[in-house]
């Protein structure tokens, strides 16, 4: 019998974020996260959807032209057989993307997932939850991801990068929580930086209404 996962969403878009920003892409939404980020944009994911077999999952995005899939939530490794969908995309000839928290052991994650994962400034009120060890699983073609709702958070930020040695060995991206920094703000700071930092804006974001979802 196919293992199951609570899903809030499949659809298709436009990758709004990371290195990949603006290719065409399914997403694979899942419901459910332990933490509660202040400036969360997805707490609508925390409860309800559907109960879908991997199988039913896999359905639903091969009736897509998206090759490239990312799974999100929510936090999608809060539920085990996200582990055995990405090894099943894979086994499709998909691309999968996994945005995770970093809260959750990633060790075991198909190696051919490109993992995008979100350290945690003190502003989100979790950056005690980050998983320092994951940092020692992330490959290369990782990307790791800071979300900042104020200088304070992007200070805290460029000493972590400097710390745990980052530029050289991921894609450092830096978000703004929207609303609470403009993207001009964190182009002046990182302008600023001796740092190779990337700005992640939320494009979608521009695109479409700020609370849209599923888009």
């Amino acid at each position: 019998m196919s293992a199951s996962l609570q899903i809030n969403s499949i659809y298709e878009s436009i990758q709004g974020e990371s290195t990949q920003s603006g290719r065409r892409c399914v997403f694979i939404r899942t419901t459910g996260c332990p933490l509660r980020c202040k400036w969360c944009d997805t707490a609508y994911a925390f409860h309800g959807g559907r109960c879908m077999t991997l199988d039913e999952i896999l359905d639903e995005v091969n009736g897509y032209e998206s090759k490239l899939v990312e799974i999100t939530g929510g936090e999608p490794l809060a539920q085990r057989a996200t582990f055995e969908l990405c090894d099943q995309l894979i086994d499709h000839q998909k691309e999968v993307m996994i945005e995770t928290s970093g809260s959750l052991d990633i060790a075991n994650l198909n190696s051919e997932v490109r993992i995008i994962m979100d350290i945690k400034c003190p502003d989100s009120g979790m950056s005690s939850h980050n998983r320092l060890k994951n940092l020692d699983y992330l490959k290369s073609t990782d990307e790791v991801k800071f979300v900042v709702a104020s200088h304070a958070d992007f200070m805290w930020a460029e000493q972590f990068i400097a710390d745990y040695d980052l530029i050289g060995r991921f894609t450092v991206l830096v978000s703004v929580a929207f609303g609470l920094v403009k993207p001009a703000q964190l182009c002046e700071w990182i302008l600023a930086s001796s740092m190779d930092m990337r700005v992640n804006l939320q494009i979608h974001k521009f695109i479409w209404h700020p609370r849209s979802q599923n888009v």
